[in-house]
Parts: structure tokens; sequence; C-alpha cells
């Protein structure tokens, strides 16, 4: 796995793109910077085994290098499920491709180079959107998510993990402290937090757990429940 070290430079910083630069250490990346990313792919695999049928289809919208998906395959093997991986980065696409052939898998999960946003797709039985909402103009968030609650089939559920922020200050403050000393704790420096922060401005923009239980309740989901919490990273669990 190759090393994140993309924004140990001095030099000004570029907005935050899924190009090959990051492609190739995005699973470093990702290993250092989401907490417990792990254990939430594990988790998901549990909800979706309890709740997915035989022959269910399990989209993976912003599916990067496709961890997640080789993860459920392998969980999942007994089901017959179909999985499918949608990215508009044809360069995290290939990454996946290359890590599903490495693993005998190709043949198992298809990935796709598409719009998330323009996708349609139906009777789904379970939807993946996991760090990829927050990606997403805000304005145009409430109508995505109409979008995947009709391709979504009648108990079909949907897995939305993301960053969030508090609708307390105090405690916003505190937990993005938590999540700074996490950071240098799994090796980044503070050049490089500081360069990756501007580097995403205004293109990661979180909104609160509250925001997001509302708009999938506003789009028609029945249950809306949290299933993991860290400071300000949240992953809830909503079923059609």
């Amino acid at each position: 796995m190759a090393r994140d070290t993309l924004f140990n430079t001095t030099a000004p910083v570029e907005k935050f793109e899924f190009n090959e630069q990051v492609a190739e250490v995005f699973d470093d990346m990702l290993d250092r910077s989401v907490p417990f990313y792990k254990q939430v792919i594990e988790m998901t695999a549990q909800i979706l085994g309890r709740s997915l049928v035989e022959g269910d289809t399990v989209y993976d919208l912003g599916c990067s290098t496709g961890t997640t998906l080789l993860h459920l395959a392998r969980i999942l093997e007994n089901k017959n499920l179909e999985f499918i991986g949608l990215d508009n980065s044809k360069a995290m696409l290939d990454k996946a491709l290359r890590k599903a052939q490495m693993f005998s898998m190709g043949d198992r999960i298809v990935f796709s180079e598409q719009d998330i946003i323009r996708t349609d797709f139906s009777r789904a039985g379970g939807v993946i959107l996991n760090y990829t909402l927050q990606f997403i103009s805000p304005g145009m968030r409430l109508e995505f998510l109409k979008n995947v609650y009709r391709g979504l089939r009648h108990g079909g559920v949907l897995i939305l993990s993301e960053k969030v922020i508090c609708e307390d200050t105090v405690f916003n403050d505190r937990f993005q402290e938590s999540y700074y000393q996490y950071k240098k704790r799994r090796g980044y420096s503070e050049l490089e937090i500081a360069q990756k922060r501007e580097a995403l401005e205004n293109v990661l923009v979180p909104l609160s757990s509250r925001e997001n239980k509302d708009m999938l309740l506003r789009v028609g989901f029945s249950r809306v429940e949290t299933f993991f919490r860290w400071f300000n990273f949240v992953s809830l669990v909503a079923s059609r």
C-alpha cells in the first residue's frame, strides 16, 4: 500500500480531486484519515447480511478503489448477490479493477465510470453511500437522495456514512480537536493536516447528523438509525 504524502509540502495546494495521484495512495489515506473505517465496513456487512435476499443487487455509489465491495463480496458470497460500484473517477476505478483481479473477484463485481447524480438504477436491495454525499453540492443532495430512494426495492436499505458537524459549537470544536489529534497519531504532520484541510475547503461540505437524518426521512425512508459514531464521523442505516 503506497503511503500518503501528498500534502507534505509547503507549496500552495490545489483543490482536492480524485485524480491519479490521490488514487495511488487513497487506501492509505482512508486507513489513516477515517476513524474505524474497516469496522464500519464490517458493520455494513452485518446489516446487509440481515437485510438482503437471494439475488439482490448492491450498489456502492462513489466506490473509489473498491475496498468496501471487495469485502462485502467475500463476506456475503453465499447470498448470490450482484455488486456494482459506480464512480466518476477513472483513476479510482482503474485501481479498483486491479484490486478485484488481484483478489480473483473480477467476475463478481462490476465497476462502472458514471456520474452517480445522474445514474438510473432500480430495485436495488442495498445502496452504500460511505463518505460520498459530503462531496455533492448541498443544494443537490435532497434530489439525489430521492433518486436513491426510488432505486431501492421495498425493504431495501441505504448505508450512509459521513463526516459531520455538531450543532453545538463547543462540542464541534472539541470533536474537531479529537480528530486532529487522531490524524497526528496516525502519522500525519501538522503541515499535512493543514494543507489537506485547505485543499478540501468548499469541496467536502459536511452537514450535521440531524440534517442528514431529516433529509432521509423527507425523501421517504420509513426508519433511520445511527449504528456508529466517533466524534464527528457518523454512519446511518435507512430502510425503505
